[in-house]
């Protein structure tokens, strides 16, 4: 296991009704701009629960910050704090617009060339930044509990990270219930986002990192299992509550730690967003089989790993247990494990694909007319 070290200072506020706590987490005196996209709050019921919880509090608005957050955009929101003397910004959006406040919480108080944070990748150490709580309603980059973000410049076509220690969130209202209102699509977005995170901090080289595989290996199982659910038409609590979660620890500094990670799928992603314009996680899903059959030599062994967690699903492991148990018996603590089957698992995976092609397929195919009509 390499060395590492690991904090994450956020406050997660988990569950329904948990919007309500916010104004606990937020200074009394506190100028605060709330900044989100295109409005969609307004109408899933998010907006008016911030106002509510904020109703003591002096609260300003900034809105439509779009999807790959744009640094014009942004800019604006920088003026508008000098302007009113804001002191606390809120976050209520998703991965977009928690982003675009890490660069506007960064940029605050920076002295020179905004984009310079970025271009020179500045990290914004503790105390540096202008203090952030966020209110996630689309899970999917684990922005809510880390403290990267990316941005975008279509001036340049540029798409740039940079973060530092200074950008966690102070606090994160996790709710499922905003969930019901997402789009299907945007779930697709969130699901494939959420899984290649895991796989770039996953399948990359051998390790000795136990624990954070096994905790890799559990994210991506439970979002296999738990897709079909929060696509269905009838929204599942439960489900959606797996879902939001598995987003968030699938990027919150965890399974990284001690363990060579790879994010050649993302960069390259990045530029198909820059140039085109593409959803982020759509770029994933063009990108990432080819990445990975092409560097399969290299990374069969961690292959192999998760064939032998994936060989069965969980139904099949319970049943096996349950044929067991009734022949004889044995300690609750015992653990059966199949010989793993490669053709199965490469059957699932096959499976998994055309699913997902199909749900991709009209984005990703004029992503590919357009890159094939640029060249």
């Amino acid at each position: 296991m390499l060395n590492f070290e690991f904090k994450n200072p956020t406050k997660i506020l988990f569950g329904k009704g948990e919007i309500a706590k916010i104004s606990n987490e937020i200074p009394k005196d506190a100028r605060i701009l709330m900044i989100y996209g295109g409005g969609s709050i307004k109408n899933n019921g998010v907006y008016d629960q911030v106002k509510a919880a904020l109703k003591d509090h002096t609260l300003y608005e900034f809105g439509g910050v779009p999807a790959n957050p744009e640094y014009e955009v942004l800019i604006n929101a920088i003026s508008f704090i000098k302007e009113n003397n804001i002191t606390y910004l809120l976050a209520v959006g998703g991965g977009s617009v928690i982003d675009g406040t890490k660069f506007i919480s960064a940029a605050a108080h920076y002295e020179g060339e905004p984009w310079d944070i970025l271009r020179k990748q500045v990290r914004t150490f503790e105390g540096e930044g202008m203090p952030f709580g966020s209110i996630l309603t689309l899970p999917a980059t684990g922005s809510e509990m880390n403290s990267g973000y990316v941005i975008s410049r279509r001036e340049t076509n540029e798409k740039l990270s940079s973060g530092g220690p200074g950008l966690f969130p102070q606090f994160s209202v996790l709710d499922p219930e905003v969930i019901r209102s997402i789009p299907k699509n945007q779930i697709v977005n969130g699901i494939t986002d959420a899984y290649t995170h895991v796989l770039e901090q996953y399948m990359t080289a051998p390790s000795s990192a136990d624990l954070q595989e096994r905790i890799a290996e559990s994210i991506l199982i439970s979002l296999q299992e738990t897709a079909p659910k929060v696509l269905a038409d009838d929204f599942n609590y439960d489900a959606a509550g797996n879902f939001m979660w598995c987003c968030t620890m699938a990027l919150n500094g965890l399974i990284q730690k001690g363990v060579i990670t790879d994010w050649a799928v993302h960069a390259m992603g990045h530029e198909l967003t820059a140039y085109f314009g593409i959803d982020h996680a759509r770029t994933l899903a063009i990108i990432a089989p080819s990445h990975y059959r092409y560097n399969f030599e290299d990374k069969k062994e961690n292959w192999l790993n998760m064939q032998k967690e994936f060989g069965e699903s969980k139904t099949e492991r319970q049943k096996k247990k349950q044929n067991q148990e009734s022949k004889s018996l044995k300690s609750s603590s015992t653990v059966f494990i199949s010989k793993p089957d490669f053709l199965s698992i490469r059957k699932n995976i096959k499976g998994q694909q055309k699913k997902w092609k199909k749900l991709l397929q009209t984005e990703t195919g004029l992503a590919l007319e357009s890159i094939k009509t640029d060249s």
